[in-house]
């Protein structure tokens, strides 16, 4: 009989290159497997040149953060996104989250099976509240991010403290604006299974 350790040590992945450049594809332990797959497999959404593509369901219920007091940030695991609460400092909006978002999870984090689809390195991604959205600028363009890490952007942004006008998270507008592109932004929102989705199709759910 095959030694079980030895299988999943072969069939585990911990990263994948595409086009050059290692992509983080974190294995959870399994009690976060278990605890995951207990509730629904979890899957994320990017932007190609035809705009957001659904990829799955993730687990609902991840936007009901208090704004005042959390930051709702949005780690990746092998099936998806999954949120994380943070204490969220006086005054903190959309850019704070972004910059706990950046930061990685934590050791405690980790060991539950989160991690990051995000580039590696040292990146600056900047995010502005407005009345009636959040601006959202990357470094990257969109359609060379892994499709988890375009929702853990856009629901991190979407579920900040400091958006006027009190929105609940679903309701955020989020405009991804691409490096050296002049033209219209993408207007995408974080629906309530933590998935990036076009605006229009976010409105007709």
């Amino acid at each position: 009989m095959r030694d079980e350790h030895t299988t999943r040590g072969r069939t585990a992945r911990r990263g994948k290159r595409i086009g050059g450049r290692a992509r983080y594809r974190p294995v959870p332990p399994l009690s976060a497997v278990a605890a995951l797959t207990a509730t629904v497999a979890l899957a994320g959404c990017g932007i190609s040149d035809t705009g957001p593509t659904a990829a799955g369901a993730p687990a609902s219920g991840g936007l009901t953060a208090d704004r005042a007091e959390l930051l709702r940030v949005y780690f990746a695991t092998a099936y998806g996104t999954w949120p994380a609460t943070r204490p969220a400092p006086s005054g903190a909006g959309p850019q704070q989250a972004l910059n706990a978002l950046l930061g990685g999870p934590s050791a405690a984090e980790r060991r539950r099976g989160l991690g990051t689809a995000l580039p590696t390195g040292t990146h600056r991604v900047r995010a502005r509240a407005s009345p009636d959205a959040v601006d959202l600028y990357p470094p990257w363009p969109v359609a060379e991010l892994d499709k988890v890490a375009v929702s853990q952007l856009v629901c991190t942004v979407a579920a900040a403290p400091g958006i006027p006008g009190g929105r609940k998270p679903v309701d955020v507008v989020v405009r991804v604006h691409e490096p050296d592109l002049a033209g219209k932004p993408w207007e995408v929102m974080c629906d309530r299974t933590g998935t990036a989705v076009p605006r229009e199709r976010a409105r007709s759910r």
